[in-house]
């Protein structure tokens, strides 16, 4: 039996912030074909705080119907290897990881195991733990439906709703690296951010609304699922498609409508729901972006993990911009003393 504990963040239920409390919580173990991480970074997402509200409710099928069945949050994480299954050959206690938990989630923890062949990969030397554990939401989020489910080639005229959030931030510099014409809409106050990672233009959304403008676009990314199918069909061009990853059943009417029936199309995808080979393989590629100086991570605000209530509180506001970070430890004390038990183990 395991009497070890740890510290984890857990959510008593649906509801605002108030319900991801602190607790001591059994630490696990990982099983023979699982690795064991200690997390020093995670993220916090907007994602995360829609499933905390349990919203949309249909979503509850999925997540427990009348709390989290996985009740510790978060899926991005960086850290290290803390300990292995008698089965794992691809990692070594010690090594620098980075990755995603997906349905899992657990990441919002001292602590976690996940399959050695799940959404994990090695952390290079050159990338901090705080930038990579914000990889798999807005980074590889934005890498699907721009590259994979968008195509965007050179010359596409696309415009990013949202632009100054975890997604919309790195939307804005994979479109611009795929060719297109980028088109930024956020507030006045981060219009100089949006532009500095690549935006041609860029529209104050308390000023201008772009649904109503002269402007057509091949394909527009509403990162934040604030404006509707029906209210940006006007200004896509005739074979235009509407993207958000924010799930709504207005969406998967129009989804199915479009899909038969109008040259301009509505889709959603879950990115997380991709198999753990797609996810593996589409993070190795933003990462190799990362390393070719084409894609930069915007970080807001770190907190402690103590602390991750009042974080979920400030994106709840919507005033972030870019990613926020969940610290475990800053003290690498830590892994020297994994360092000397992986060299005990070799």
């Amino acid at each position: 039996m395991n009497n070890e504990k740890m510290e984890a963040i857990r959510a008593t239920g649906y509801g605002p912030a108030s319900v991801l409390k602190l607790q001591q919580v059994s630490k696990p173990r990982p099983a023979p074909d699982e690795v064991l991480v200690k997390v020093i970074a995670s993220s916090a997402t907007t994602a995360d705080g829609m499933m905390r509200s349990g919203k949309p409710w249909f979503a509850r099928l999925f997540l427990g119907l009348l709390k989290p069945k996985n009740s510790i949050p978060g899926t991005g994480f960086a850290g290290y290897i803390a300990g292995i299954g008698a089965e794992v050959r691809n990692f070594q206690v010690g090594d620098r990881v980075f990755g995603e938990t997906t349905l899992g989630f657990g990441a919002n923890a001292e602590y976690l195991t996940l399959k050695a062949n799940c959404v994990v990969l090695p952390l290079p030397e050159t990338l901090g733990f705080s930038e990579a554990a914000t990889f798999c939401d807005g980074h590889l989020t934005s890498y699907n439906y721009l590259k994979c489910l968008g195509r965007v080639k050179p010359g596409d005229q696309v415009l990013i709703n949202g632009a100054s959030g975890s997604l919309g931030t790195a939307a804005v510099q994979i479109a611009r690296h795929l060719g297109a014409e980028v088109t930024g809409v956020c507030s006045g106050k981060n219009a100089g951010l949006v532009k500095s990672l690549g935006a041609r233009r860029v529209l104050d959304y308390t000023k201008e609304d772009f649904t109503r403008g002269d402007n057509r676009y091949d394909l527009i990314f509403d990162t934040l699922g604030k404006r509707s199918f029906t209210e940006c069909k006007r200004v896509l061009k005739k074979q235009g498609t509407y993207y958000s990853p924010v799930l709504k059943f207005s969406l998967l009417a129009q989804m199915l409508f479009t899909r038969f029936f109008s040259s301009k199309k509505a889709v959603f995808a879950a990115t997380g729901l991709l198999s753990e080979d797609q996810l593996r393989m589409l993070l190795a590629e933003v990462l190799e972006l990362q390393q070719a100086g084409k894609l930069r991570t915007v970080i807001d605000r770190q907190y402690p993990l103590a602390r991750l209530s009042e974080a979920h509180q400030y994106i709840d506001s919507g005033h972030k911009k870019g990613n926020i970070i969940i610290i475990n430890s800053e003290d690498f004390t830590s892994f020297q003393s994994i360092s000397k038990l992986k060299q005990q183990t070799t």
